[in-house]
């Protein structure tokens, strides 16, 4: 009776079952602030953006949280728990929850691994209930509710996740995944004359000698400056302007190549300096 519990998007406006936001708490057991510390009470406590009378307040909590229809709380984890992945927030245990709601999967982990110098990829470990799903079931699944840049590159599938002596879950345990994503183990050659030109400019631009037209561009080694390169050689050889969002939604050549149309006659495939 003394708190009221409120789910607001950043602009402290109210959201409705399912949609992730900030939890804040109102009531007259609220207190008014922090003693002492006027810069964390402003950082802290808000003006209530409803409230029945003037003065109210909401305490900010730094949860990430939606209703459920039962109309229970669920825990999406605390907002300073995002990780930035090619100039996108994401919240990994956003999609650690949306796993779970699999019919085959028992529990989930998702992190940001960096296991090789300058390449970061988004990993899920999953515990499945009996067998473990396909990777492209998982995808799918994830494609149909969040944007493209926060569905993990790799999934990992273990017996149990593994725990410290305090019963706590411990990431530095959870086992480097493959280099390429396993949806992606067998590259497959290009089909056409657009896939084989985006193929020899991403091999060029990002140093390897092989590349299937369904690997991803990122996970390859690509970044935001390689990115911008391949959107001007684009524009040179397809005469079609491919902005930088595009490339990160379509970060695979058979994706790209279905975006492009035929190539310019006589164009190169590496424009001039």
């Amino acid at each position: 009776p003394n708190a009221r519990l409120y789910v607001l998007d950043a602009l402290l406006r109210p959201l409705p079952v399912g949609l992730p936001g900030e939890l804040f708490v109102g009531g007259p057991g609220v207190a008014r602030g922090y003693l002492g510390r006027p810069d964390l009470t402003a950082e802290r406590f808000v003006p209530h953006p409803f409230a029945s009378s003037p003065g109210e307040r909401l305490y900010r909590t730094g949860d990430r949280v939606r209703w459920l229809p039962s109309g229970s709380l669920e825990f999406l984890g605390r907002l300073d728990s995002q990780v930035k992945l090619r100039g996108f927030r994401i919240e990994p245990a956003e999609v650690s929850s949306l796993l779970r709601e699999h019919p085959s999967v028992l529990d989930a982990f998702t992190l940001l691994r960096e296991d090789t110098p300058g390449v970061q990829r988004l990993v899920a470990y999953v515990v499945p209930r009996d067998e473990a799903p396909e990777d492209s079931s998982l995808r799918a699944m994830l494609k149909a509710r969040l944007p493209e840049y926060m569905v993990p590159a790799a999934f990992v599938f273990l017996d149990l996740l593994p725990l410290t002596s305090n019963g706590k879950l411990d990431p530095r345990a959870l086992p480097v995944p493959g280099l390429s994503p396993a949806w992606a183990s067998v590259q497959v050659p290009p089909r056409n004359t657009v896939e084989e030109l985006l193929v020899g400019m991403w091999a060029e631009l990002l140093g390897v000698e092989r590349v299937g037209i369904h690997d991803d561009f990122f996970d390859l080694g690509g970044h935001s400056l390689s990115a911008t390169q391949l959107v001007a050689r684009i524009r040179a050889v397809f005469d079609v302007d491919v902005s930088l969002q595009e490339l990160f939604d379509l970060t695979t050549v058979a994706r790209l190549a279905e975006r492009l149309g035929t190539p310019r006659e006589g164009a190169p495939a590496r424009p001039p300096p």
